[in-house]
Order: structure tokens, then sequence, then C-alpha cells
């Protein structure tokens, strides 16, 4: 196609464009970042405008607005609907990052920013995709894009958006690149994510804070009793100990857990990778199991007390948690959450208050292998890396997948190129130049083969 040599002859333009995405920190879960996230999206508008779409506009929420825009070419021909998201996570903590994490640079053939990868990088491939099928007339389908800025808050207003908007929307697949491969040299495309369920754990001790010499020993310690509680949640084999946690989950059979077990995966990489000597997890299940087809719960953030520089002997009034399970198939987020909820409010000592406040959470979804989207993503794989991609289970969330599976009967197509190495939500979040390029030259061959399906 001469798409593929358009993309090579613009490699250094794609380039700077993210970079000048990647400028804006369009962080949603911080107000301050209000203004930013905005001119993210009107950024987005405007390329899709250049690139050749029929409309492009901002469809306002009670939040951040979506981005949609459209290329009816012929009603007639297969529509694809494309997903993203153009929101970050915070930066935080911003004295880890080896440089600044909105000015993007290029070491070793990587992209540092926030964003990079997740999901401003994997996003914008699908507007260069498009443009270059638009200057070369080598587009064959219908393309509608909806891009929203709030995926990192849990996409706090899509499904209302959705739900008004199906005719808008209709399509025959959606395709989203927000997940990763294996490696370069072991494409993968994930066919099941977990689901989620976020809360937050306040814990109140005393009126105030009181001095440790005088009132230790004496006086309940939030802290303290806060850490007890969450360490009771998880018992020495790794299992959740909430009661009915596991009752609906979703359990593979010997065979789905032996083909699982065929993807490559090196231990002691992953170990070493991670700086660490050994894993941890649920007992009779390997890592990849762990992180596919397991339900977790993880301490996300935990503070109170003094935390400045120096000693400070106090007692603090209150504690803070924050809380997050992964779920799989058949279990509920909101009855997850509500599990959660009541336990932890019930192993609470008489010598505390203790609120539980639950945030965002989604269902997880699997993704069927025999669809025209998948056979076509597939192909383009096999034309774009000279290999077929190895189905996987994601550990990962994106509940928009099972929403647009209830409201809109589509399945999704998951059409990502991160690698576990780009460190989204860490600091010094990276992607690679060549998954940038190829991304967009595999989304390129994706259009073509489902126009032919």
């Amino acid at each position: 196609m001469k798409s593929i040599n358009y993309i090579q002859s613009n490699k250094q333009r794609f380039l700077d464009e993210l970079f000048d995405l990647l400028r804006i920190p369009s962080v949603s879960a911080d107000s301050k970042f209000d203004k930013d996230v905005r001119n993210a999206a009107e950024f987005i508008k405007e390329k899709f405008e250049n690139a050749g779409v029929d409309k492009a506009q901002l469809f306002e929420t009670a939040g951040h607005p979506i981005v949609f825009a459209e290329k009816i070419i012929d009603p007639t021909w297969p529509t694809v609907l494309v997903y993203g998201h153009y929101d970050v996570q915070p930066a935080d903590p911003y004295e880890l990052w080896d440089s600044p994490p909105f000015e993007p640079v290029i070491k070793n053939e990587k992209i540092y920013a926030r964003g990079a990868c997740d999901d401003k990088g994997q996003m914008y491939m699908h507007v260069k995709a498009f443009e270059s099928m638009m200057a070369n007339n080598e587009l064959s389908c219908n393309v509608k894009f909806m891009i929203e800025g709030e995926e990192e808050v849990g996409s706090k207003h899509l499904g209302d958006f959705v739900k008004a908007n199906k005719e808008l929307l209709k399509a025959d697949v959606i395709v989203i690149s927000d997940t990763g491969i294996l490696s370069n040299d072991c494409p993968s495309m994930t066919v099941g994510l977990r689901g989620l369920s976020y809360l937050e754990v306040e814990v109140v001790g005393p009126n105030r804070d009181l001095h440790s010499g005088m009132y230790g020993g004496a006086v309940g310690n939030p802290i303290n009793t806060l850490c007890d509680m969450i360490s009771s949640l998880i018992d020495d084999k790794g299992c959740i100990t909430i009661p009915g946690f596991y009752d609906k989950v979703l359990e593979l059979t010997a065979a789905e857990r032996a083909a699982m077990a065929k993807a490559p995966f090196d231990l002691e990489a992953y170990k070493k990778e991670l700086g660490i000597d050994a894993v941890k997890g649920e007992d009779g299940y390997t890592t990849l199991e762990r992180i596919g087809i397991r339900p977790t719960l993880d301490v996300n953030g935990i503070w109170g007390g003094y935390i400045g520089q120096g000693a400070k002997t106090v007692l603090p009034s209150k504690a803070y948690a924050k809380i997050s399970t992964r779920l799989v198939p058949n279990q509920d987020s909101s009855e997850i959450t509500q599990l959660v909820k009541n336990h932890i409010e019930s192993i609470a000592p008489a010598h505390v208050k203790v609120t539980v406040t639950p945030h965002h959470g989604g269902e997880a979804a699997v993704i069927p292998t025999d669809s025209d989207g998948f056979r076509a993503a597939s192909k383009a794989f096999v034309q774009a890396w000279g290999k077929e991609p190895i189905p996987m289970r994601d550990g990962g969330s994106i509940p928009i997948v099972a929403l647009f599976q209830k409201e809109l009967g589509l399945d999704s197509v998951m059409l990502g190129f991160g690698l576990d190495e780009d460190a989204i939500h860490s600091p010094n979040e990276s992607y690679g130049v060549f998954n940038y390029i190829k991304g967009i030259e595999t989304i390129t061959w994706f259009y073509k083969f489902f126009s032919e399906k």
C-alpha cells in the first residue's frame, strides 16, 4: 500500500505532533489541569479535521468533553468505531522522573513522557493511520472516532454518552489501542480484561492528633488499626478473605489453562526486570494466571500522621487508604464493591470509626477470537510484524469494553502495542518509536483486511 510509504516519509512529523500532544498535561484526576484537558481535546479535534474527516466536534459532558469524528465514504461499506482516551494519569511523584513528565524526550529509541503509551501515543496512531490512508485514497471502510477525557477516572460520563448516541455510534466493530503485546519479537492480542472496583477507607480515632508519649498505649492508633484491617483481607495463601468474594468467579478449564501456558514467559527475566527476588500471589496459579484470570485486592495508597522531614512523635487522629480489586468474568463490580465495603466496616474495632467511600468500577470482558474483526487484526499483524499474534488475557481493566458489548452489541478488537517495560502509570513512562510507527502501519492493514471480510 502507498500508505506504508507515506507513514515512513512522514515519520518525523508524526513524532513531532505526538510530542506536542504529550506536552499538554491532561490529568483528568486533578481539577487544576481542567484547562489542559480541554486543550488536549481541542488539539485532537483539529488534527482530525486536518486529516480529512467529514466532521469533528466536542460533545460536552458533566466532566471532560468527548471528541467525536467520522468519515463516511459509503454507507454500504463496513464501519469501524475507534475508541481511545486523551487524559493521563497524574505524574506524581515528579522527583522520580529522569526527565520532566510533560517534556517528551527520546532515549534509546523510546519516547519518555506521561501518556506516551497510555494512551496518547497509542490513540494518536489512529489519527495518523487515518491520515495516511486518506492521503493515498486507500481507505476502504467508514471510520468513526470516540476519544474521551475521563478514562483514568473511571469513564464517569461515557456510559451516558453511549446510551444517548447509539445511532451516532453505530458500527460493525470497535477498535481499541490501549493494551500491549508480549514483546516486539512475539506479538500478541488481548482477548480478556479484568474488571475493577475502587474504594477509599478513612479510619478516625481521637478527635485530634495526640502526643504519642502521653497517650500511646492507651488510645488506639488509626494507622496501626488500618494496617491490621488491611493485612486481614488476604490470607497466607494469597486468597482474599472477604465472604462471598469468589462466589461468582469463572474458573477456567484445564484445557484453557494449558493453552495459556503455551505463551512464552521467562519468570527469571520478569523478576530481574522488576528488581525482585521472588513473585507472590494466590497459591496454585502461575504468574500469568494470577495476572489474567484471578481476582486480586491491592492497597494503592496509604497515609496519615506525620510524613514530613525529621521526627514528630504524634499519635494521629486519622488514617486513609485507597484499595482496588481486579475482577474476572461473572463478578459484578457493584456487588464486589458492596461486599468489600460491608466487610471492612464489619471488622472495624470499637476504638475507631471507619468510613468506606466507593469511587469507580467496571466489568471484566472476554473477547471472541472467531470474529471478522479479530481475524482482520490477526492478518494485519502477520502483514506488518511477520508473525501471527498470540491471544492473551490482560490483567488490566478497560471497563468500557463490557459497556460496548452491553449497550452497542459490539465486541472490541484490542489492537495495542505497548510493552511491560513501558511503565504506564509509573514514573518514566515510555513508548517505543518502533512500536508507534509499526502500530500506525498495523492499523492501516487492519482497515484493508476488515473491508475485505
